[in-house]
């Protein structure tokens, strides 16, 4: 059956998960706080970047199935079942900061509480938080209204910028916290037109469902920064890290995703996950040394790599001139929350280097935070006209295949840092580039 379900928040998760429930039907009110952006939602406008995600979230409003507001009354009022899905920040020492999630919970049960609302509402807690988040959430909502039933559940997403759509409406499993059968069931029902080729729902108690985000994020930037960690090694004895990674991925036990070295994980999960399950795990005297060491690696490997841009200029790089393709922390998206690319622009800045990007999406965002301190080119090549040097940091597809002789042309000099390894050693030597990629020989 169809719900009215609420979605709190517009960010990345609560925007691509109400497009989907609505695609599957389902009546869907999504609240956020700023006007201006609720607007351009209204017609049609999403204010991020995913394959896909506009045109679906088009459709939807056009059948009525998809609704905007600033109103969270609206959806407390029309929706059983509502989502929480709000930004849970890095605090300084690495915290999650909870203070919209609980704001949020305590403003739904007055809603309740004045509307004298009877419905048991479902409320899902879909933000990545630490353990106990959602015992307090239940606590300050049964303050408000102790004679209301109510259930709180946690239910963490899985989705990959550039692919959210693909992994929401295709999910490779759903994971429900809850021991409420009534909440269980109607989730169930809810998330069944998304795993009808079988794949699996699983319930388990609250505490485990919200370890599992933090443990699968961390997971992988382990496999991450394992990778990078074993590029520096193979450059140091002139081994292949792309040979390894063949050799390596091809072992059942180990799998071919998350072994591409390169120069570090970046955007809104992994770097805050990572420091807010070390932080968690302190607080319990618990100490996460896979986890801490998986944090270290990350930070360094891209000064790994900015010091080798410095090395070869001998530490001086003042006025030079630096291309630099991709600004995205990965490609298909626009997000640029801890990107790598930002450490380089910084550290080339206060260098003293003049700075001239490309990045298909992530400009406008990037533009947002530097301003006029480095230049923005219409396309991949206008920004290397004059330049010294070409940096790549976000593999994006259409870097993959440049015209190498409009490049040659273009730069001053031909001397290219690769921070995603796109370019083969052999072709790089035919065309006589000077190439620095990860985990392999220089080409010179």
């Amino acid at each position: 059956m169809s719900y009215n379900v609420g979605i709190i928040g517009t960010g990345y998760v609560g925007l691509v998960t109400g497009t989907c429930f609505a695609a599957t039907g389902n009546n869907v009110f999504c609240i956020d706080i700023i006007p201006e952006k609720v607007e351009k939602l209204k017609q049609g406008i999403s204010p991020i970047y995913e394959p896909g995600l506009e045109t679906l979230l088009q459709r939807n409003i056009r059948e009525e199935r998809l609704h905007f507001s600033t109103e969270l009354s609206n959806a407390v009022e029309n929706c059983k079942i509502i989502f929480l899905c709000l930004p849970t920040p890095p605090n300084e020492d690495g915290s999650a900061d909870l203070q919209h999630v609980l704001r949020v919970a305590g403003e739904i049960a007055n809603i309740i509480k004045d509307k004298n609302l009877t419905e048991k509402k479902i409320i899902v807690n879909k933000s990545t938080v630490p353990v106990g988040t959602t015992s307090k959430i239940r606590d300050i909502i049964k303050e408000i209204i102790p004679d209301k039933d109510f259930a709180v559940c946690s239910n963490p997403e899985f989705l990959r910028e550039g692919f959210a759509l693909e992994d929401a409406m295709k999910p490779e499993r759903i994971v429900i916290g809850t021991d409420d059968k009534d909440a269980e069931n109607i989730l169930r029902d809810l998330y069944i037109p998304f795993v009808r080729s079988g794949n699996p729902i699983f319930v388990f108690d609250e505490k485990s469902a919200e370890v599992i985000k933090y443990a699968a994020n961390s997971f992988l930037a382990v496999k991450i920064s394992f990778m990078n960690d074993i590029s520096a090694y193979c450059e140091a004895v002139g081994a292949d890290i792309d040979k390894v990674r063949l050799g390596i991925g091809s072992d059942s036990r180990i799998g071919k995703r998350f072994l591409f070295a390169g120069i570090g994980y970046g955007g809104s999960c992994f770097p805050k996950d990572v420091r807010a399950l070390i932080h968690s795990s302190n607080l319990e005297n618990i100490s996460l040394d896979i986890v801490k060491a998986a944090q270290t690696v990350n930070e360094k490997q891209i000064s790994r790599f900015i010091n080798r841009i410095f090395k070869r200029f001998n530490s001086d790089i003042k006025n030079l001139k630096f291309a630099l393709w991709g600004l995205s922390f990965k490609p298909d998206t626009d997000d640029v929350r801890e990107a790598p690319a930002f450490k380089i622009i910084d550290k080339l800045i206060e260098g003293g280097a003049e700075i001239h990007c490309y990045d298909p999406e992530a400009m406008t965002n990037t533009e947002l935070i530097y301003g006029s301190k480095i230049s923005y080119a219409k396309n991949m090549y206008h920004c290397l006209a004059d330049s010294d040097a070409l940096i790549i940091a976000t593999e994006w597809t259409v870097f993959r295949n440049p015209d190498f002789g409009k490049i040659k042309n273009l730069m001053k000099h031909h001397i290219i840092f690769d921070g995603r390894n796109l370019f083969s050693l052999d072709e790089m030597q035919e065309l006589q580039f000077e190439y620095y990629s990860i985990g392999r020989k220089d080409v010179k």
